[in-house]
């Protein structure tokens, strides 16, 4: 598919509830002063229910969505296409309207894993050999994906409900990963994981406990990235161990969508990019 860079104005959205913490609005405005486009985007509280109803009545002008849970697995039935990532981990967070042949497509792409793979990079990780991931959702499928990215072979997956994760154990074996399932607070004596990814809400993991031979051992990726710290995020610092904060994540995947929106592929490198990714960086840290 030939891919066009497109410059004219254009709306774009970030879809979820709530909504009104999102970075999102931050983080696309910086890309698009820094690529001198005349682009709008908004952050819209939208439910489930809502999205067949907002999708059919976008006009010319929308070029596209990014989407938070639920509406990351709930669009994708209403997709012409889906890129492989989203495909294998059952989830879009980017959809693009696609003109190309003047009649509408659907097109979704999941930037997430991109977006865990970099901040693990950028946080200097570039190879891990097992990890554990607390949550089973849309998210923790993504990690899962970031993780096999990484190299890793063996990851514990720590749930409430072990049985409605059982999609993350099936993803692992198509991707030639062991996956395991168990509770949230299983005992982690003896455990020393490479990673710990969280992908549970910030207020929802204060009961979890990690020994300190884990926590100066392991680096902690965690999602939640309001509050911030987190209560993990503070157990690691206690011990001095490793932390990636999940706005690094919502970075990365924020310069993949772009690349989606301008470009209309994931993989396609802004111009300029660099000066793209500081301004980007720099909307968040400021705020």
């Amino acid at each position: 598919m030939e891919h066009r860079r497109v410059t004219a104005p254009a709306r774009l959205a970030v879809l979820g509830s709530p909504i009104g913490h999102s970075r999102s609005p931050l983080l696309h405005a910086a890309a698009y002063r820094v690529l001198g486009l005349d682009w709008q985007y908004e952050a819209v509280e939208a439910a489930g229910g809502a999205l067949p109803g907002f999708l059919a009545s976008r006009d010319a002008s929308w070029r596209g969505l990014s989407l938070t849970m639920p509406l990351k697995r709930d669009v994708m039935p209403l997709l012409a296409s889906a890129d492989e990532t989203a495909t294998l981990t059952g989830g879009a967070n980017t959809v693009l309207f696609d003109r190309a042949d003047g009649s509408l497509a659907l097109r979704g792409f999941n930037t997430d894993v991109y977006g865990i793979t970099e901040a693990f990079r950028e946080a200097g990780i570039d190879a891990l050999g097992s990890a554990r991931i607390l949550g089973g959702g849309a998210t923790a499928a993504s990690a899962l994906m970031a993780l096999h990215r990484l190299g890793a072979q063996r990851v514990l997956v720590s749930v409430r409900t072990p049985s409605r994760a059982a999609d993350l154990v099936t993803l692992g074996s198509r991707l030639g990963v062991v996956v395991e399932l168990g509770l949230l607070d299983d005992d982690t004596a003896g455990e020393q994981p490479d990673a710990v990814v969280s992908t549970i809400p910030g207020h929802s993991e204060a009961a979890l406990r990690f020994a300190p031979e884990l926590r100066s051992h392991a680096v902690l990726f965690d999602v939640a990235y309001d509050p911030w710290p987190s209560t993990l995020a503070r157990a690691w610092d206690e011990v001095g161990g490793t932390v990636v904060s999940g706005l690094e994540m919502l970075l990365h995947q924020a310069v993949a969508q772009v690349r989606v929106f301008v470009n209309g592929d994931p993989d396609a490198a802004l111009h300029n990019e660099q000066a793209v990714l500081d301004a980007m960086r720099a909307s968040i840290v400021a705020a």
